[in-house]
């Protein structure tokens, strides 16, 4: 894991942190070639999320979410957005690269291993596909956690 991702990891919620740990490296043991996989967005503030909302409304571009702050799982810890490195050095959005010549894009591994511990994929949603994005089944819900209770650092209170 590269330390970007690490770091994205230490603010995600505490309850989701040590499984993304091994997704992450779950999915960079699955891709034997180039790629490796990096989280871009954990943990997102209000503000931040306000920010990107305004993206192709009130400010220039394309719209990027639909969630206004409070309404994106992102907000509760509870989703990543990731990219692959090529070499340690570039990016990639690509899903249907296959770095590793398995005949499977590496994006579609990554995929299967998030399905595989319970995290559901933003390309498979109807309306607003968001490639790049994964959240916590059972806790991506923003309603629901919109209205929990939060602790001293600021992270919803679930029951278990």
């Amino acid at each position: 894991m590269d330390k970007y991702t690490t770091e994205r990891i230490k603010k995600l919620h505490p309850l989701v942190r040590k499984e993304v740990v091994k997704i992450i490296k779950a999915c960079d043991t699955a891709l034997t070639g180039k790629a490796k996989i990096r989280i871009t967005q954990g943990l997102r503030t209000f503000e931040e999320q306000d920010a990107l909302y305004a993206i192709g409304r009130t400010k220039p571009g394309k719209k990027v979410t639909n969630a206004k702050a409070g309404q994106s799982i992102h907000n509760y810890g509870f989703a990543v957005d990731i990219c692959l490195i090529i070499d340690g050095k570039v990016a990639s959005w690509d899903t249907v690269k296959d770095w590793d010549n398995d005949k499977t894009a590496d994006w579609y591994e990554c995929v299967k291993i998030f399905a595989k511990y319970g995290w559901e994929w933003g390309g498979n949603w109807k309306k607003f596909k968001d490639l790049p994005h994964f959240d916590k089944k059972g806790y991506n819900n923003w309603r629901i956690l919109s209205n929990l209770k939060k602790d001293k650092n600021d992270y919803v209170i679930l029951k278990q």
